[in-house]
């Protein structure tokens, strides 16, 4: 029995001995298959791949992932963009320029419809955009974007201008900042006869008006090309009223060349228990016509209010601004809005509520009907961050888009921006881009940009686009009038590179609610189509004004039904029908996009039946609670928003700088 046990074990060990020498031959000849594979391909490579989806596996939550990715189509090359950063490895290198096809008639003036005008613009526009295309695609442009060493720009902490010096503008090099306050000393003129009053035109009287009124401004002078300075703080005092025929004042804002809404002060002191500015209420009382002060004088009323009251006396003040009559206006930048007093009495509060910081209020404007004594500023900062866009970006393959998926996407959003809105988009990508569903290939985003005057804004807006991946460069000089061919560009990359079944356009600072406004389009039924928006009906040209659209450009008397800019969708047969017209050169052009759009809708809803679905949802002016978009948010309020997405159970709003 002993010997048998022996000649087991002795067997067992020559067997495990065979089977370790069989596992060590073949351990070499996968070695030796397997080495030059890997110092072809890259150590980093692997390991990389290896632990983003250890780390993806460890972090991501049971529902994120049943969010399965969609498949994705190989690579065609390799990027080469070494200037920027490690070469990206595995990420197919995008086409930059969108697909939409411009040729000799694309603009040809002479067609029937649509302003003449506006294609002789498009066209120039294109011929310059395509020859500085060629240029930054040879690399024969060569720039370089001066700025201190320190990164920052010096300037004084206070300004003083004599009325004498004063040329209708004061330059805040720094803009403003918590507590910064601008005093101006000045009088009102005497109200003079207007007699192209459009008051006047609008009652249907011949009588002149008579106007006195004047504006102070902040402006935002360091801002995008090509368009007009915004107007952060806009204060409107009309000593001899409006269409109210009483004195008023009016505060606003313009940010993107579109004015937000107006805060009216009528004489009426705001309700307290509506949301104040800094504890202060937006507006203040003061003695109205319609009051009968006017009846006494000014002695009698006093004395007649103060003799024999026994309790505290209730001060009424008059409108604080008089023709002639000497003012000290102080503005005065607080914690959540501008406050203005005018001869050491609190007048009107105004909040932030558009997509600027204090900084930027780097002018102070006023025109009108006023006589400039003397303007002082003080508390102002010292140094401002220089114009670098690499201090936007953050070039990082965390932010990289994921590939495009073999098949076709759902919803495709795109998004309208400006060369030189690096801040903008680098706030897109660090929010609501980071959504699962973009993130899975669901959902596909892009930037759509036209060239910049300025040399290094292109050079540097290449050099994004080929690092992230997200740009589509529409190649014609940028005009605010020709916004509209970056939408046509949008319909063209949602129907032919991603075959979406659902086309968004918003904005740069417009913040998606990205399975919102998916499951808002997912409602509508697959065999309909439709047209969902904040939709405005019967609204009419203007004919008068700065922003006229004379009957060349508009013919109508009413616009069609159209969705605000700031945030639309279309189903995709609406897309193929407008790039299908764009192409044959019969799509009929307009200076404002969004009316385009409704105009192109109308046409295509005369064959095919177009549901139209209105909500306030899709917010032209800034936030309200529930959002499907959001419109006017900064970058740091496109964080807040995300940040607020991800940590509480409703989408709120960000009122903050």
């Amino acid at each position: 029995m002993k010997r048998k046990f022996e000649t087991l074990v002795s067997l067992t060990r020559k067997r495990s001995i065979q089977f370790l020498i069989g596992v060590t031959v073949f351990y070499l000849v996968l070695f030796t298959v397997e080495v030059p594979f890997v110092f072809r391909t890259g150590f980093g490579s692997i390991t990389q791949d290896f632990v983003t989806t250890q780390h993806h596996s460890r972090l991501l939550s049971e529902e994120n992932l049943l969010e399965k990715e969609a498949p994705t189509r190989p690579f065609k090359r390799v990027s080469q963009n070494t200037a920027l950063g490690p070469s990206q490895v595995g990420r197919r290198k995008l086409e930059l320029v969108s697909g939409l096809v411009f040729d000799d008639t694309t603009f040809d003036a002479t067609r029937k419809y649509g302003s003449t005008e506006l294609y002789k613009v498009a066209k120039h526009a294109l011929d310059s955009g395509l020859t500085l295309w060629e240029e930054l695609k040879s690399g024969k442009i060569k720039t370089v974007i001066e700025k201190p060493e320190d990164g920052t720009e010096s300037c004084p902490g206070s300004i003083s201008v004599p009325g004498s010096g004063f040329s209708g503008m004061v330059a805040l090099p720094c803009g403003m900042t918590l507590g910064s306050h601008v005093t101006v000393v000045g009088k009102p003129k005497p109200a003079w006869a207007d007699y192209e009053s459009r008051i006047s035109m609008a009652n249907g009287e011949n009588k002149p008006m008579m106007v006195s009124q004047f504006m102070v401004e902040l402006q935002g002078l360091k801002t995008v090309d090509g368009e007009e300075p915004p107007r952060i703080f806009y204060f409107n005092p009309r000593l001899k009223g409006d269409w109210s025929g009483k004195p008023v004042i009016e505060l606003n804002t313009c940010y993107r060349m579109q004015w937000g809404t107006a805060l009216r002060c009528d004489g009426w002191k705001s309700n307290a228990d509506e949301d104040t500015v800094d504890r202060l209420v937006k507006c203040e009382k003061w003695i109205r016509d319609d009051e009968n002060h006017e009846e006494q004088s000014k002695a009698t009323w006093w004395l007649s209010r103060l003799i024999g009251r026994t309790k505290k006396v209730t001060v009424d003040w008059p409108f604080p601004f008089s023709e002639n009559k000497l003012f000290v206006l102080t503005l005065h930048a607080g914690l959540e809005g501008y406050h203005v007093t005018v001869d050491g009495r609190h007048i009107v509060s105004f909040p932030y509520h558009t997509g600027f910081t204090l900084e930027d209020a780097t002018g102070l404007s006023l025109g009108g009907d006023i006589d400039v004594h003397s303007i002082f500023a003080a508390s102002l900062p010292s140094t401002h961050p220089s114009f670098s866009p690499q201090r936007h970006l953050d070039l990082s393959t965390r932010w990289l888009v994921p590939p495009l998926p073999e098949s076709g996407v759902e919803l495709f959003i795109g998004v309208l921006s400006a060369g030189n809105h690096f801040a903008e988009r680098m706030a897109v990508r660090k929010s609501w881009m980071q959504h699962r569903l973009i993130k899975s290939s669901k959902v596909v985003a892009r930037f759509f940009v036209a060239l910049n005057p300025r040399k290094e804004v292109n050079t540097e807006l290449k050099k994004e686009a080929e690092f992230f991946g997200d740009i589509v460069i529409v190649p014609y000089m940028d005009n605010y009038d020709l916004v509209v061919l970056k939408t046509v560009a949008i319909c063209e990359y949602g129907v032919h590179t991603v075959s979406a079944k659902y086309i968004m356009k918003g904005d740069d600072d417009t913040f998606v609610r990205v399975d919102a406004v998916l499951d808002e389009a997912r409602n509508v039924p697959d065999d309909m189509t439709f047209y969902i928006g904040n939709i405005n009906y019967y609204h009419k040209p203007m004919r008068y004004g700065k922003w006229a659209v004379t009957y060349e450009e508009w013919p109508e008397e009413d616009y069609p039904p159209y969705a605000n800019g700031p945030g639309y969708i279309i189903s995709a047969d609406i897309a193929r029908y407008i790039v299908s017209e764009f192409q044959m050169h019969k799509l009929r052009l307009f200076k404002m996009e969004d009316v385009s759009m409704g105009m192109w809708v109308e046409q295509f809803n005369s064959s095919k039946p177009v549901k139209y679905i209105h909500s306030l949802k899709f917010c032209q002016f800034g936030c309200i609670e529930d959002y499907y978009t959001a419109h006017y948010q900064s970058p740091r309020q496109m964080m807040c928003l995300w940040d607020k997405l991800q940590t509480r159970a409703r989408p709120q709003c960000c009122n903050m700088r």
